[in-house]
């Protein structure tokens, strides 16, 4: 099914490959030697070799250097590479960087990467002990302070406000919970393979800040995934069915911050996402109604919640019982909470299974994808559609 898009990016270029390493706690191996291990299956898959390449895209935060990882992955010229700011905000508009580049002909193929060592090495989770030396770093000079160390206390500030505004215990995050292991117990790549939990187990897990228990958070992961990008064009004669870009967006909101936008009006929803979701719907020609895959960026699994009331998908504070009906096929893969923390990379690769028609838990004729990056910071968007 064709979309007319209504910019000029939307249907030009194509996710064509898809490749990981093992999601693991304990790698053994340097963040170099996971990217390019993750680079070469994308390639692979894609049925292109490291000589095809001409363009790499990672975040700001990635250890590994475009130019080295092209010397280490048998990469020769590039002719484009960037790095997108913010975490995991970064994901989706590290395809739209390339998505951008090959559309305009600035670049023929480029490999949007993430590696790291989450968990074996620099555990974001642990939070941040000193000012890193950064814009980002000197910014959280403002809520370092007063205590607010780890991302969970940053969401958690947020969350209680929601619960409060809504009249919800913090109850209403298990089916996020439950539903994100529910997914990974069927996925042999997902840390909580044959693992689901109920929503008694939400409920009894440890409070790590209030209102979020143990099962309310991320996984802290190694390994690395990488995806490529390339015109539509040339996609259709790789050697899978390529997963067009139907749209993608960048977005950051008033009085934006880091994770720690405390000084808004409200905080029972996620300007930012807003900003993205008003693109993708508007150049996308879509509605919420005719997305059949949401993958949603679910560090934490209240901003979930909110992600889908500012896409539309339901009303303000109804979004626990929009999930709890099952009424959007969510994080199939298991998300960042059952199958590995990939700074929102993996979810992208769980889409384009679902539009080539390879998930593990696969929605009978997926033809749109939703997929979302990192909640609370300036983040990114795709809508991700099968060909023709």
């Amino acid at each position: 099914m064709s979309v007319r898009t209504r910019d000029g990016l939307g249907g030009r270029a194509a996710v064509a490959g898809i490749g990981a390493t093992e999601f693991s706690k304990d790698s053994g191996r340097s963040e170099l030697t996971l990217a390019v291990e993750a680079v070469q299956a994308a390639l692979a898959d894609a049925g292109l070799t490291p000589a095809d390449v001409d363009g790499l895209v990672t975040f700001t935060m990635d250890t590994s250097p475009e130019i080295t990882v092209a010397q280490a992955a048998g990469i020769g010229e590039l002719s484009f590479f960037s790095r997108v700011h913010y975490g995991g905000g970064a994901a989706c508009a590290t395809v739209q960087q390339a998505a951008l580049a090959v559309a305009t002909g600035v670049a023929e193929v480029v490999v949007c990467y993430r590696a790291f060592n989450e968990r074996s090495g620099r555990r974001f989770g642990s939070g941040v002990q000193q000012r890193e030396p950064s814009a980002e770093g000197a910014a959280l000079g403002w809520s370092l302070p007063w205590g607010l160390l780890t991302p969970a206390s940053w969401v958690a500030m947020a969350a209680q406000r929601y619960l409060h505004a809504y009249g919800l215990t913090p109850e209403a995050f298990g089916p996020v919970a439950v539903t994100a292991r529910r997914h990974a117990a069927t996925n042999p790549a997902a840390w909580f393979h044959g693992r689901p939990i109920t929503l008694a187990d939400h409920a009894a897990s440890r409070w790590i800040v209030e209102p979020l228990r143990l099962l309310d958070c991320c996984q802290e992961t190694d390994g690395g995934q990488a995806l490529v990008v390339t015109t539509t064009e040339r996609a259709r004669d790789l050697r899978h069915a390529p997963a067009v870009i139907t749209a993608a967006a960048q977005g950051a909101g008033r009085r934006q911050e880091g994770m720690t936008s405390f000084y808004r009006d409200d905080l029972t929803g996620l300007p930012e996402m807003d900003v993205v979701a008003r693109q993708l719907w508007r150049t996308s020609g879509l509605r919420p109604g005719d997305i059949d895959v949401g993958i949603l960026y679910d560090h934490f699994t209240p901003f979930v919640l909110m992600q889908l009331e500012e896409f539309g998908f339901c009303g303000p504070g109804e979004a626990a019982g929009f999930v709890a009906e099952d009424r959007l096929a969510l994080n199939t893969h298991g998300g960042q909470l059952g199958e590995a923390y990939l700074h929102g990379m993996n979810g992208i690769a769980e889409a384009v299974r679902q539009l080539r028609g390879s998930a593990v838990n696969q929605v009978d004729g997926a033809v749109h994808a939703l997929v979302t990056a990192g909640t609370g910071v300036p983040t990114s968007g795709l809508v991700l559609s099968a060909d023709g």
